[in-house]
């Protein structure tokens, strides 16, 4: 699954057919670029481009640098969805849809891109009806600077992690690939040559596609610069150093749109970018939940369909998705997930969680979908004959008294100070008797309503008490999206009860065998008391 280096690279492209070939015509086209910068254009151009004809350029730079693409002239058959003729941009190896950056036709040329790696594919392809005179473009290698239009990439100075050179300027210009999402810069490493007004070296950003946009900050020293988040679809990120004392230079990431997202609700829900169609390659998307202090989150996966796990070590070491405590990636893991798995629901310790994809240069999937649910903060104790659950006003501030209630709506919630406050009895409220695990349990059901207008939205919790030991204990049932949260949880509800039913089966099983051992016993006896009066008898 990963890529040995550009020789390798292309020796594979070109035993797997991905440099295409013209088949029914015979005509030479596409192939490997491998130099530094030069041109390429359709077959016979800038005269008519034949029918029929399939051709695929593989560009391979020096590692370490991307490859930025540019069109001078484009000229194809148009059609709504390009379904004709057409040209595709692939950011790697071609025929990854993970890797697509875009199909063209028509007369509005491409845009100019720039690859996230060292390797880009271009695919032209003609049917046997109309052609036009076709396209020419030029490329040329890039260490420093570039057109970057993914959901999300990386960027860093030029030699990164090693000193950077002096007397750089590169300029990176971001934009969103549907051009209306803002943008979010964030830098994990930071070291530039230090100075007042940072007049030396330094990494400016500015609010815009050029260096005339509003500033949003110019940066130097070993400080790491501030989350940015752009207020239009685009940033450009200008790095210069002077003629001398350099530094290790920066490494950042940025994320667009539906790569990047916080929550701040309590409740939501978000899938992958795309989907349920392919997610795109060379990702990194971050989710964030923030609920009030107090709260916990309880995360539900809907579906799952990422790039499998790694035949060699068996772990998710290739397109994944993973779960931090805290709201940073150096909290606590929860999770690692891929391929087609169907995790458990999670709870969080602590009131933030940060979710992160990671998917990598080709085999993409459908993504995933996820839904979550804030644990509202409560204390659910119990006694022999009673619960007794009291939740803070400050976490249900806007809902009334009687939108809090135990097992029917009859059981409100009072309040009591600063607390919701729920007193009652096992025998009412709607509480019943169950035996989980050979112990006996008074389980019920509290309800809180969050509904508003006409959206239904009532979250429910389970209430145990195990009445011997008087000890408590509540679950998030269902809370935002029932019918879709149901889904998430019928196959652990549906485990549990056929575990709660063997149990249960089990009980009944060893009762009977009692009943009938105890029969057998007194008969056994009966006969002998017989025998020994027959005995004396005689």
């Amino acid at each position: 699954m990963r890529w040995m280096g550009a020789g390798c690279l292309a020796a594979v492209a070109v035993l797997c057919g991905a440099l295409g070939d013209a088949p029914s015509r015979g005509i030479k086209c596409g192939g490997v670029l491998s130099a530094p910068s030069g041109s390429f254009s359709s077959p016979n151009f800038p005269g008519l481009y034949p029918y029929e004809t399939e051709c695929t350029w593989l560009i391979v730079v020096a590692e370490g640098s991307s490859v930025l693409l540019s069109f001078s002239h484009f000229e194809l058959e148009y059609h709504t969805t390009c379904a004709y003729d057409y040209l595709q941009v692939y950011n790697g190896a071609a025929r990854d849809r993970g890797n697509l950056l875009g199909t063209f036709c028509g007369h509005s040329p491409p845009p100019p891109f720039s690859s996230a790696w060292h390797v880009m594919a271009v695919v032209f392809r003609s049917d046997r009806h109309v052609a036009k005179r076709g396209f020419s473009a030029a490329y040329r290698k890039d260490a420093c600077g570039g057109q970057l239009t993914g959901l999300s990439g990386e960027i860093t100075s030029p030699r990164y992690p090693e000193s950077y050179p002096n007397d750089a300027e590169c300029r990176w210009s971001i934009g969103a690939p549907d051009g209306g999402a803002p943008l979010t810069l964030v830098f994990v490493d930071f070291q530039v040559e230090g100075g007042q007004g940072c007049g030396f070296d330094y990494v400016a950003v500015f609010d815009g596609p050029t260096a005339s946009a509003p500033r949003l900050g110019r940066y130097c020293g070993s400080a790491r610069p501030p989350r940015t988040v752009s207020s239009t679809p685009h940033l450009l990120i200008l790095f210069k150093s002077d003629y001398n004392i350099g530094g290790r230079g920066f490494k950042a990431h940025f994320y667009s749109g539906e790569c990047q997202e916080v929550f701040t609700a309590i409740k939501g829900n978000f899938s992958s970018p795309r989907y349920p169609n392919f997610y795109p390659n060379n990702l990194k998307c971050q989710w964030s939940i923030q609920l009030p202090p107090g709260y916990r989150v309880r995360i539900f996966f809907l579906d799952m369909d990422l790039e499998g796990r790694s035949s060699l070590t068996g772990g998710c070491d290739y397109d994944h998705v993973a779960a931090f405590d805290g709201g940073a990636e150096n909290g606590s893991l929860l999770g690692q997930w891929c391929g087609q798995e169907s995790p458990a629901p999670v709870t969080s310790p602590s009131n933030r969680v940060l979710l992160v994809l990671h998917t990598d240069r080709n085999t993409a999937r459908r993504g995933f979908s996820i839904t979550y649910v804030g644990v509202v903060p409560m204390n659910v104790s119990c006694t022999r004959t009673d619960f007794h659950i009291q939740i803070p006003v400050q976490f249900l501030a806007q809902l009334e008294r009687n939108r809090i209630y135990l097992g029917t709506p009859s059981c409100a919630a009072q309040v009591v100070g600063r607390n919701f406050k729920i007193h009652t009895r096992f025998d009412t409220c709607g509480a019943e008797s169950q035996k989980r695990n050979n112990t006996s349990v008074i389980i019920s059901t509290l309800y809180i309503d969050f509904s508003a207008g006409d959206q239904e939205d009532i979250h429910q919790y389970e209430v145990q008490c195990e009445p011997k030991r008087k000890e408590a204990s509540v679950t998030l049932i269902t809370g935002s999206d029932p019918s879709r949260l149901s889904q998430a949880e019928n196959l652990l509800d549906a485990q549990q009860r056929e575990e709660e039913a063997m149990d249960i089966r089990e009980v009944k099983s060893q009762d009977t065998s009692d009943i009938v051992f105890i029969s057998i016993c007194i008969l056994a006896g009966l006969l002998m008391v017989i025998a020994v009066v027959g005995l004396v008898l005689l």
